[in-house]
């Protein structure tokens, strides 16, 4: 077999082959059913303007779901010399219908061809991030719930600064996920348009029905102007990293907190030992590693944002083979995205709060905001002459949690955690 580009009997320098080639033999691996899926779009509009016939029409769709049942059985291998998944996908057209897989390449480049790969690819974990980031919303939901009513020191300056909640802990990672959710809903929106068709940047000389194979792959629009087409590439791999990266800021908070609260000097939560390595030369020791790796990837994904944003910024209209490098981290970060959301799940329910031993670590001038707020509201001491009360006096007393978080009654507060408000949202973004 050759590559798409051969012209002649001289062949490329076996050194500058694996150089160019890369990772795209494994990473190709992950986007060639979506190529074999816009394969099929592609070749019923080519039937539909006449270069295909009927039967050559048939005869593809055949052999194409040959291709997609032996990739599914993991039977499939890209060597270097095919070089990616659109090759593999012609040459094994061509080795079973002869000139009628010849035909399947009219009127697109393989620009164009992974463009559209990489575009459902995006669009298919986008949804599943959706789908997993929703269902771990809920979980954070009912542990919000069902803890609303312990007490939880709220920091500042890493210090204690007033009275918090387990539930008001919670919610706060509850709504940080849903804001997630919806940024993922703008960038479906803003990458479901079809860049099929557009070739290699400057459109053909066929009348390609676009907007056919657009609706066959079920995008929204047509991604119209060629060229921009390809300036896409690179502008909409950040915008789909984004939404990795925001995931990722909301689950690495919660991570560096458990960390810290489940240390010998807070305490604050036990952990499941199914979640808890150990160490090789200490006997004593359970280890979160699984948080550890999580908080690390936080790091990971936004520098593959970056890598992305580095590499297309400054090319000049058109496509590039710098392009290829933008791959990898969009996958390892897609992959590491779907993962952590599932991981910080299993430590979710797998940590109780310990709330006799939370209760004594509080100290005992956590209410002081408080008492300078009761001054205002049941005094008319104006706030500043209530604040330097409130400063000036020794407080032995015991805190009433319950009652203190009761009194939290501003929304969104302890006391206050609107959450039928949470339930209405999730309902909404399920549907």
């Amino acid at each position: 077999m050759s590559t798409l580009w051969q012209k002649s009997s001289v062949t490329l320098h076996p050194t500058i082959g694996n150089y160019t080639v890369g990772q795209d033999t494994t990473l190709d691996l992950l986007l060639m059913s979506h190529d074999i899926e816009a394969s099929s779009a592609h070749a019923a509009m080519l039937k539909d303007i006449g270069v295909l016939t009927e039967a050559e029409y048939s005869d593809i769709l055949v052999c194409l779901s040959i291709l997609l049942k032996k990739l599914q059985k993991e039977k499939i291998e890209i060597t270097e010399a095919d070089e990616d998944c659109h090759t593999v996908i012609e040459n094994f057209l061509v080795e079973k219908l002869d000139d009628t897989g010849k035909k399947i390449h009219t009127g697109r480049s393989r620009n164009d061809q992974v463009l559209v790969a990489l575009r459902l690819y995006m669009k298919e974990n986008l949804k599943k991030m959706q789908s997993s980031a929703l269902a771990l919303a809920q979980d954070f939901l009912v542990k919000a719930k069902e803890y609303q009513n312990v007490p939880l020191p709220g920091y500042s300056h890493t210090q204690q600064a007033m009275l918090s909640s387990v539930g008001h802990y919670y919610c706060s990672f509850l709504e940080a996920l849903l804001g997630d959710i919806t940024y993922i809903q703008s960038v479906l929106q803003q990458i479901d348009c079809c860049p099929l068709g557009s070739a290699a940047g400057f459109g053909v000389s066929l009348p390609l029905d676009r907007k056919q194979v657009a609706d066959r792959l079920g995008f929204s629009t047509v991604q119209l102007n060629s060229l921009y087409c390809q300036n896409s590439r690179g502008k909409f791999e950040s915008m789909y990293l984004e939404a990795c990266v925001q995931i990722m800021m909301t689950l690495g908070k919660f991570a560096s907190d458990i960390l810290l609260f489940t240390s010998q000097e807070f305490d604050f939560f036990t952990v499941d030992e199914s979640l808890v390595t150990g160490s090789s030369i200490m006997p004593q020791k359970k280890n979160l590693d699984g948080l550890e790796i999580l908080r690390g990837n936080v790091c990971l994904v936004t520098a593959n944002q970056h890598l992305i944003q580095d590499i297309a910024k400054n090319l000049i209209s058109g496509y590039h083979r710098d392009l290829q490098l933008i791959k990898k981290p969009l996958i390892e970060s897609t992959q590491i995205t779907l993962q952590s959301i599932e991981v910080a799940g299993l430590y979710l329910n797998g940590i109780t709060p310990k709330q006799d031993v939370i209760e004594s670590k509080i100290t005992k001038d956590i209410s002081m905001a408080d008492k300078a707020n009761y001054l205002v509201q049941e005094q008319g001491i104006p706030f500043r002459d209530a604040y330097k009360m409130a400063a000036k006096e020794s407080d032995d007393a015991t805190v009433d949690f319950a009652a203190n978080i009761a009194s939290k009654v501003s929304p969104g507060a302890p006391g206050n955690l609107f959450l039928d408000h949470y339930e209405e949202r999730i309902h909404e973004l399920s549907l």
